[in-house]
């Protein structure tokens, strides 16, 4: 006869959730939390992604998110080139624009234009090499919206048949070609009275700077040898556009479209590149053509942007994946856990009911019933505060990863329960020193080796760096650890038995107990397994963001140098190279004169450094860049050689043979002395560098000139105020300089959304990675708690001393806190050490557009407070936690007996 479940005396799902409120409230609080994780972990890699896209357009130079769209306009009619046709053909090319192509209406132009500047004879221009002046004309439209008047009016179109017209020019380009209103100008056939001076209201604004004529008069150097000629812009009114079909140079119709990313997101990136190209290559430019003519052609840079954006998402994504499997991996078997801790506290219960007829599946059923109702409304309200507090795109991931968060939970206690009670008869001891392990158990982990390794090699020669997410690359810290797991399990009896051995010989009853204790308990597969994989990944996610830090600081030293560099055109006065290092937070000043060197065989050229050899070499060395002894740059004396330190692509160019170089003072004579990867003074490149000392002998006249001394100074000092340096150069320096900072430099390489969302959430997950693990180590004490304080109460009344039972429990501790912690250990270090040279950092560590752009990949090297800490605050809390439990359960002890009346 089977015994109903639903009429046991345990009473329905709600009333065992009432009477172990405690232990249902634990779970929801898990699930809460565990569910919450799982949904906002793909928010919120979409909400970095999409920040990401947006940067990639807004902070390109307007030109580059512009959609911009010609038409020959030299064979149309001038009834095409009116204000009327245009707008009209304004309005049907927008029409064709759908989301995500969105365009910014307020900043779109479009208009008449010639293609070729057009030569002013007036001789009251400015000529400074002799050439006329060169003039754009542009009739635009949406002039007065973009502009305010300063003097005169906006230009009037010309009456029918009039000889002169009008147009208006820019503040800017008045001030450089002395135009005022009322000043005529003759363009080959074309005479233009200026009506008014314009101030753009935007200059940065995509319709001023597409075409920086409009807005400012440039001078340009032409022809052969290069002169020097002004070029500038002429701002009609749109009426006008049908007259410049009369000028030499032939008109061309154009509309500019700016793309709005200010809704944009990551989903949309790649329906946004195709419409681009489309509009380029496709059907979209036939739609176009039959608007505009034949002839029209749609430019955009819109779709490489994209395109960039893409290929670093793609190369942090694999990174980032290693983070969310390993975090997922310790949650799961956290779950796990609780399931098996909730599966062990009722062993008793369950196996009554098993005995008494109760079947498999109806046990299973009223369980995951029981868990239900707690681990599923937990789940849907971890998921809806996700939805809630991060943004995202997709709904279905964060959807689909609560629910298997909830799922999982509902399932743990009734899988874990149908494990332990599927036969009726009395259940075997699994002692760790005396189990041996199954054929089956043998099989799995001979499967997961295979695995680890398949996905340790596939890392190691794909690299994180191909673009993609694989599963398989990404699991493989995850499976390292868990091979590490299994091979720890089986190792672990092996000290326990050797130690038990003079433990046993031994009077002291503590240690022997212990270990025996320690021996007989069961075996810890998902506990070690989840702080291995929390431990790895607290390992590999340290390492990651210790990388990132220590490549930015390396990029931003070879940028700059040193803490701060002072760059300018001119030779800087022998005032301020004097007062620089006195100036608050200067530890090192190194003046030095940099020079660029034609190279005789048509390659890069050669970069010449001068400086005092002493300073310079106490400088490579307190930066680390080509650290040299200064006497092997000595003055040689005579006519020999001067020696030189130079770049190892100079040495494969040239040679150790003497080379002649001719900077400003006078020829040098230099000769490879050694050879160094970097130097301050120039990052990257052909570099050269001799004593200054050996320089001012050879030119003694030349060299000491102020007009050829140094324009670059290097400054050292780890407090630099950039307040004072700047205070310092208005004091003694008229001469314009630029002054770098490493720190500003170093905050440049960082100041990407997309990187700076991907190490937000890898710091989140190595976080929420180390919380699961603390709690993973908190179940496996509280599962053998009970038992923990019933021995020692038993101990405490025959007279066990209270300091023997506290070091009793943590000597019982502290044989699975030192495999765990060693264990955490050689797993984060095997880790690394195995997937570092397939792990590349470069696009979460230094944007794509970084300068300069590094030459070598930034790969994963183990950091080894990353490698130590967590470990060591594993083994420090599970001591505590013993500690605390010594103290419960030596209260107890002293409870029980005052109750039975005895003597404490």
């Amino acid at each position: 006869m089977t015994l109903r479940i639903g009429t046991t005396r345990s009473g329905g799902p709600l009333l065992r959730l009432r009477a172990t409120a405690p232990a249902a409230l634990a779970l929801a609080a898990l699930m809460l939390v565990t569910a919450f994780l799982a949904a906002a972990f793909p928010r919120g890699v979409d909400a970095y992604e999409t920040r990401g896209v947006r940067a990639a357009l807004t902070d390109a130079a307007p030109d580059q998110r512009m959609v911009q769209i010609t038409a020959d306009g030299a064979d149309a009619t001038a009834q095409a080139l009116t204000p009327r046709v245009m707008d009209r053909q304004d309005r049907r090319i927008r029409d064709q624009f759908a989301s995500p192509l969105r365009i910014s209406s307020a900043d779109a132009a479009h208009g008449v234009r010639i293609t070729a500047a057009l030569p002013a004879s007036d001789p009251w221009l400015p000529r400074p090499d002799g050439p006329d002046p060169a003039f754009s004309l542009y009739a635009v439209s949406g002039l007065a919206r973009h502009g305010t008047v300063v003097q005169g009016r906006l230009p009037h179109p010309a009456s029918h048949g009039a000889s002169t017209r009008e147009a208006a020019v820019t503040v800017a380009t008045a001030r450089a070609l002395r135009l005022r209103p009322g000043s005529t100008l003759h363009l080959d056939g074309l005479a233009l009275r200026i009506s008014g001076l314009l101030a753009p209201r935007s200059p940065e604004g995509p319709y001023w700077a597409v075409d920086p004529l409009m807005a400012t008069a440039a001078l340009v150097a032409e022809g052969s040898p290069p002169l020097k000629r002004w070029r500038a812009g002429l701002l009609l009114a749109p009426e006008d556009g049908p007259a410049l079909l009369s000028a030499k140079e032939k008109p061309e119709r154009f509309w500019r479209y700016p793309v709005d990313s200010g809704a944009l997101t990551d989903g949309e990136a790649p329906r946004l590149r195709a419409q681009v190209r489309s509009l380029q290559h496709g059907p979209g430019l036939v739609r176009l053509r039959a608007v505009v003519g034949a002839d029209g052609l749609a430019e955009s840079a819109v779709d490489g942007l994209l395109d960039g954006f893409a290929r670093t998402r793609d190369a942090v994504a694999p990174v980032v994946a290693v983070a969310a499997c390993g975090i997922g991996t310790v949650a799961a078997v956290v779950v796990l856990m609780t399931g098996g801790l909730a599966a062990a506290r009722r062993h008793r219960e369950l196996a009554l009911l098993r005995a008494r007829g109760a079947s498999l599946p109806g046990l299973v059923g009223r369980l995951a019933a029981e868990t239900a109702t707690v681990a599923l409304p937990a789940a849907a309200a971890g998921c809806a505060l996700a939805l809630l507090l991060v943004p995202g795109e997709r709904l279905l991931p964060a959807l689909l990863a609560a629910a298997g968060v909830g799922l999982l939970g509902t399932l743990a206690l009734p899988l874990r329960a149908a494990a332990a009670h599927r036969r009726t008869r009395p259940g075997v001891r699994t002692d760790l020193a005396a189990g041996r392990p199954s054929r089956r158990r043998t099989v799995a982990e001979l499967t997961v080796l295979v695995l680890a390794v398949a996905a340790v090699v596939a890392l190691r020669r794909r690299g994180t760096g191909a673009g993609g997410v694989d599963a398989l690359v990404s699991a493989a810290p995850v499976l390292v650890a868990v091979i590490a797991a299994l091979l720890l399990t089986r190792l672990y009896p092996l000290p326990l038995r050797l130690a038990s051995r003079p433990a046993a010989r031994s009077r002291a009853l503590t240690g022997f107990l212990a270990l025996a204790r320690a021996g007989r308990a069961p075996a810890a597969g998902l506990p070690l397994l989840a702080l291995l994989v929390a431990l790895t990944t607290a390992s590999f996610g340290g390492s990651v963001l210790a990388g990132v830090a220590t490549a930015r600081d390396r990029a931003a030293l070879t940028a700059v140098g040193a803490d701060a560099r002072l760059t300018a055109d001119k030779p800087l006065p022998p005032a301020l190279l004097a007062a620089l290092p006195a100036v608050p937070g200067v530890q090192d000043a190194v003046p030095l004169r940099l020079s660029t060197q034609p190279a005789d065989d048509n390659g890069p050229p050669l970069y010449l450094v001068i400086a005092d050899a002493d300073g310079y070499a106490r400088l490579s060395r307190a930066t680390g860049l080509g650290a040299f002894d200064a006497g092997a740059l000595a003055d040689p004396g005579g006519d020999r050689p001067l020696p030189a330190l130079v770049s190892p692509s100079f040495r494969t160019r040239f040679g150790d043979a003497p080379m002649a170089l001719q900077p400003e003072f006078g020829q040098i004579v230099v000769r490879p002395t050694l050879v160094r990867a970097d130097t301050p003074a120039q990052p990257g490149g052909d570099f050269v560098v001799v004593d200054a000392r050996s320089v001012a002998r050879l030119h003694p006249d030349t060299y000491a000139d102020p007009a050829t001394g140094p324009s670059v100074v290097l400054l050292a000092g780890s407090a630099l105020d950039p307040t004072a340096l700047r205070t310092a150069l208005r004091a003694h320096t008229t001469v314009p300089t630029q002054l770098t900072l490493r720190s500003t430099t170093r905050a440049r390489f960082a100041d990407s959304p997309l990187q700076q969302g991907a190490e937000r959430l890898y710091f989140a997950s190595v976080a929420a990675g180390a919380g699961f693990a603390l709690l993973a180590l908190l179940l496996s004490l509280l599962q053998t708690a009970p038992e923990r304080t019933r021995l020692l109460t038993g101990l405490r009344a025959i007279g066990l001393p209270p300091g023997q039972g506290r070091r009793l429990l943590v000597l019982e501790a502290l044989p699975q806190a030192l495999l765990a912690a060693l264990g955490g250990t050689l797993t984060g270090a095997a880790t690394l050490s195995l997937l570092g040279p397939g792990t590349d950092l470069t696009p979460l560590a230094l944007p794509t557009t970084s300068d300069p752009t590094p030459t070598t990949a930034v790969h994963l090297q183990p950091d080894l407070p990353s490698l130590l800490l967590p470990s060591a605050a594993l083994l420090l809390l599970a001591l505590t936690t013993a500690l605390l439990q010594a103290h419960t359960a030596q209260r107890h002890a002293e409870a029980t007996a005052l109750r039975a009346g005895e003597p404490t």
